[in-house]
């Protein structure tokens, strides 16, 4: 069974628009990882939050963990969410007035599941942020002071605390030169791979695929 399965998926932002995303099949098995491309515009955003049932498709199906979403409620799909996804947001979306290691606990607190699966949420968010090279005196500072690829850390770790089953990453190295974009995508495939998690990557920056187990261009909405 994938982690993800999806199929004859369409999704449109208005009725008679054009489809933002048309995709026939994709599957993606647990462990492995997925370096979705393609321009501005393409749907590579909108099929994440498709992914994450932030949104709901026009037709088609979408399996996370043999659960298709579209079978559950709103609330249902949020609990879903918090159990087993980690997001990492193109704009990091941490909060700037909580401390380092209060945003990376944050999805211990929103997931008994993910508390759990982290044994000691402070030990683990410990071991995260020094796994992602994040300076362990920063742990109580205000995550609003940090630089943007310090932060860019911090968003990696709130994702993968709780070991969740799908981690999906929207452009989160695009503010970062090609040096630290390798060294930040090899940490993060390495803690993925050790929680045995499904990634699915997005970026406009070809260079990156050779990282990644599997890719698939998105253009025009169709795939």
């Amino acid at each position: 069974m994938p982690a993800i399965r999806i199929d004859d998926l369409v999704f449109r932002w208005r009725a008679a628009a054009p489809p933002a995303v048309s995709l026939g099949h994709l599957a993606v098995a647990a462990g492995r990882s997925l370096f979705l491309h393609g321009p501005s515009g393409a749907g590579k955003s909108t099929l994440l939050n498709l992914i994450g049932g932030v949104l709901q498709p026009e037709h088609g199906r979408i399996e996370l963990l043999g659960q298709s979403l579209g079978a559950l409620s709103a609330a249902r799909r949020d609990a879903f969410r918090a159990d087993h996804l980690g997001f990492i947001f193109q704009q990091f979306n941490l909060l700037p007035w909580l401390s380092v290691r209060d945003n990376v606990l944050l999805p211990c607190r929103f997931s008994r599941r993910r508390r759990q699966r982290a044994g000691d949420p402070a030990a683990e968010a410990a071991r995260l942020l020094a796994a992602l090279d994040l300076d362990p005196a920063l742990a109580t500072a205000p995550a609003g002071e940090l630089s943007v690829g310090q932060q860019q850390r911090v968003a990696a770790a709130r994702a993968l605390i709780g070991r969740p089953e799908i981690i999906v990453a929207d452009e989160p190295t695009s503010a970062l030169d090609a040096a630290r974009q390798d060294a930040f995508i090899d940490l993060l495939l390495g803690e993925a791979r050790a929680a045995g998690s499904a990634l699915v990557f997005v970026s406009h920056d070809l260079r990156l695929a050779a990282h990644f187990d599997d890719s698939l261009q998105l253009s025009g909405g169709e795939a």
